[in-house]
């Protein structure tokens, strides 16, 4: 009787184990796939701000183009 419960406990014991162990390899999936999302976030973020750069100097160039073609307007119509 004594050494079925042995046997149990050490059955239980070694499927706790089991579970903690696949607990643990799940959490480090989980890190895995985190770093990952911030990366790809790290890296949408790197993009955006280019693009933003980018509009940036186009807006800056295209209201150069404007004050031009204005001036060049007023003098021809003179």
């Amino acid at each position: 009787m004594v050494a079925a419960a042995v046997q149990e406990q050490s059955a239980a014991t070694s499927e706790i184990s089991q579970n903690v162990a696949s607990a643990a390899n799940g959490a480090k999936l989980v890190v895995s796939v985190l770093d990952d999302v911030t990366g790809a976030a790290t890296e949408t973020r790197q993009s955006a701000q280019s693009v933003l750069t980018a509009s940036q100097a186009v807006e800056a160039a295209a209201a150069e183009l404007r004050r031009e073609v204005e001036g060049f307007l007023t003098r021809v119509a003179a």
